[in-house]
């Protein structure tokens, strides 16, 4: 599992735009390709809120995100805490000290993210341990997200995200649904269609934006209700987890996953022989061109709200979705050989993409893109 950490969430922001976070009273109409869904309040069950089927996804996570906005709502970024009754203690020079030392994890693995617990619970399943991580491994993971979040942190890694949990109005439940994802992973490795791979991206993925929102606030100005801000996290998230799976079609193979939709692969004549034979033909790239085509439907979408996050936070975000869009250029540029090369961006690419996604994020909330 490569846990697409898109969204550079950095503790010390300053938002104070996150009272744009309002409680509303509304119904969502969400509409993409094939599917219309509508959510209304109070409904608990997800299985009725799939009206239609849609090959770009499920609207059961439009549910999940609903939920949590509405949580986090109703905390006031003007108290003087958003959970008094867990406000941690910590000393300045321990605090400062854990989150340089979560800076120092960032910089040696993680370029596109800043969120060491996303990093700490993917190493969990994919890490040097993995074949040593049991469900009872997991719920004691979950056990100690419990505390943290509750003021009582394990260690100093721990005790960043205590601190952020207190000045930011955090909602568990995406954290808790990335575990749920890593839990995913220990027990399966292959999907029979696209919603099936479309709910494990949004545990191991699409969580990553809806915990950053909070953190890196919305802009003032921006007329999207705070639901669509999150929607456009979310699919972010999947867009990025989608790329990522693209990517490492052949390296997960070696270790026997095909995070690729079966009976997608049917239609184009193909099966897990074929992935794992790693033959580029014909029909893999024509495979290949459909799959890319709904990475980047989930970009698009995601550039609507990228623009309506606060002014300090815009820049990494632009900057992710722009080099992970440049990583579906590259596995076309490899001719769809994504079994035998691993596509990549390269330094000098990455560096001019930044001033262009740095002009993108000076853009006026009002301005779509």
């Amino acid at each position: 599992m490569n846990a697409s950490l898109s969204y550079a969430a950095m503790p010390y922001t300053k938002s104070s735009n996150i009272n744009m976070l309002v409680s509303k009273k509304y119904m969502e109409t969400n509409v993409r390709s094939e599917v219309t869904i509508a959510i209304p309040n109070g409904r608990k069950d997800c299985s009725k809120l799939i009206l239609d089927v849609s090959t770009n996804g499920i609207p059961c996570t439009e549910k999940f995100v609903h939920e949590i906005v509405q949580r986090q709502s109703k905390h006031k970024i003007n108290s003087s805490s958003f959970n008094v009754s867990r406000k941690p203690n910590f000393h300045p020079m321990f605090l400062q000290e854990s989150y340089e030392r979560c800076r120092d994890i960032c910089a040696e693995y993680a370029k596109t993210f800043y969120l060491v617990w996303c990093r700490r619970t993917d190493e969990l399943v994919d890490g040097p341990n993995a074949i040593h991580i049991t469900s009872a491994a997991l719920d004691r993971w979950e056990k100690r997200l419990d505390d943290l979040f509750n003021g009582r942190p394990y260690d100093m890694l721990d005790a960043a995200l205590t601190d952020t949990v207190h000045r930011f109005p955090l909602d568990i439940k995406p954290f808790k649904d990335m575990i749920e994802g890593m839990r995913m992973d220990t027990r399966k490795n292959r999907y029979a269609n696209f919603q099936e791979l479309y709910l494990y991206c949004y545990y191991v993925a699409g969580t990553v934006g809806l915990m950053s929102v909070p953190v890196m606030g919305i802009a003032p100005e921006s007329s999207f209700s705070a639901q669509n801000v999150y929607n456009a996290a979310l699919y972010l998230g999947i867009g990025n987890q989608l790329t990522n799976i693209l990517r490492d079609v052949g390296e997960d193979a070696s270790r026997g996953r095909v995070y690729l939709p079966q009976d997608e692969l049917s239609k184009f004549g193909l099966c897990d022989e074929d992935v794992l034979s790693r033959k580029v033909t014909y029909e893999w790239k024509e495979f290949m061109k459909e799959q890319i085509a709904r990475a980047r439907l989930y970009f698009d979408k995601a550039e609507e709200g990228a623009s309506q996050l606060h002014k300090a936070s815009r820049w990494p975000v632009w900057s992710s979705l722009m080099l992970y869009r440049m990583i579906l250029d590259s596995i076309e540029n490899n001719d769809y050989d994504n079994l035998t090369k691993r596509a990549y961006v390269g330094r000098t690419k990455k560096l001019m993409t930044l001033p262009v996604a740095y002009t993108r994020a000076l853009r006026n909330p009002s301005v779509t893109v």
